[in-house]
C-alpha cells in the first residue's frame, strides 16, 4: 500500500506539469482557451504561472515596508488576490480572531501592485507583521509572529 501511495505521489506532479493550455481566435475575433488543440486553427501555447505561495517563509523587513509600527498594537498588512486560497484562509482567520488588518488586492489596485513589486513579491499572500514579512500563511506561524 505504501508503495502504491508513493508511486501516486510521484506521478501526480508529472501529470500536472504536462498539462498544456492553448489559445486561439475564431472568425468573430473571440479568444478561446482550451486544454486540447483544435485541428483547424493555428494556436498559441500559453505558459501558466501560478503566483501563490505553497509554503510559508519569514523575513525581517526593512523600515521601508508599508505600514507604520505603532506601540502596543501590531500592524498587519496583507497583499493578496481575490482567488488565492491562502489569502481567503488568512482573511477568515484574522476576522475570526478579531485581528485588525489592512488588505491590498494586487490585481485590483495599481498602487498595491507597485508596493508589492517594491517588496519583491513573488506570490500571495505577503503578510507584513510590524517588521516581519510572512510569505504564505499558516495560523500557527502567524500567531507565533503576532503574539511573540
Amino acid at each position: 500500500m505504501r508503495y502504491l501511495i508513493g508511486l501516486l505521489m510521484l506521478l501526480v506532479p508529472l501529470i500536472a506539469m504536462n498539462a498544456e493550455i492553448y489559445k486561439w481566435t475564431d472568425e468573430q475575433g473571440k479568444v478561446h482557451f482550451s486544454d486540447s488543440k483544435p485541428a483547424t486553427r493555428s494556436v498559441e501555447q500559453v505558459e501558466l504561472k501560478i503566483n501563490s505561495y505553497t509554503h510559508v517563509t519569514y523575513e525581517s523587513s526593512p523600515s521601508t515596508f508599508a505600514g507604520a509600527v505603532s506601540k502596543g498594537a501590531k500592524s498587519v498588512i496583507m497583499y493578496s488576490t481575490e482567488w488565492c486560497t491562502y489569502c481567503k484562509k488568512a482573511r477568515r482567520f484574522f476576522k475570526a480572531k478579531g485581528i485588525a488588518f489592512t488588505e491590498y488586492d494586487i490585481e485590483k489596485s495599481t498602487a498595491a501592485k507597485r508596493a508589492y513589486d517594491k517588496l519583491g513579491g513573488r506570490g500571495v499572500p505577503v503578510i507584513l507583521i510590524d517588521k516581519t514579512r510572512m510569505n504564505g500563511f499558516s495560523e500557527q506561524g502567524f500567531l507565533k509572529l503576532y503574539e511573540g
